[in-house]
């Protein structure tokens, strides 16, 4: 199982992978990063990525409450949503939530190119990554 850096070593082996990072949303702090950052800065593109990722998990849109509209769904474990993508002129920037044993609040963020990303790899690859993700 892979910690912290040899996930995101394995996320930049991805075709056309600019950026990746690990980030809690509930602080906006990265808790690794690797490759480049979309505005130069990683702690920046951490923390506004949180800001996404927050509004994903806590709006009820997202993540209807276990009781609400489409209850009749069996709830499951895990964090309500599984992922977040944002297709820019660009680029694409995925975040992936990681079910982890205290309070799941991390992601993993993949920035690929647009011209040589491919979007349903990166999605396959990100959720066996944060499947086997080992947060030490």
């Amino acid at each position: 199982m892979p910690g912290i850096d040899e996930c995101l070593l394995e996320a930049m082996a991805l075709p056309g992978a600019r950026g990746a990072a690990l980030v809690d949303w509930s602080s906006g702090l990265a808790l690794g990063t690797a490759g480049d950052s979309p505005v130069g800065d990683h702690e920046t593109t951490a923390a506004e990525t949180a800001e996404l990722a927050r509004a994903a998990a806590e709006y009820e849109s997202f993540a209807p409450a276990a009781d609400g509209p489409g209850a009749g769904v069996p709830a499951t474990a895990g964090p309500p949503v599984e992922d977040l993508i944002v297709t820019t002129r660009t680029g694409y920037h995925v975040l992936r939530f990681v079910e982890t044993s205290f309070d799941s609040s991390v992601f993993l963020h993949l920035w690929l190119d647009r011209a040589d990303g491919n979007l349903a790899l990166a999605r396959i690859r990100l959720r066996a990554l944060a499947e086997g993700l080992v947060l030490r």
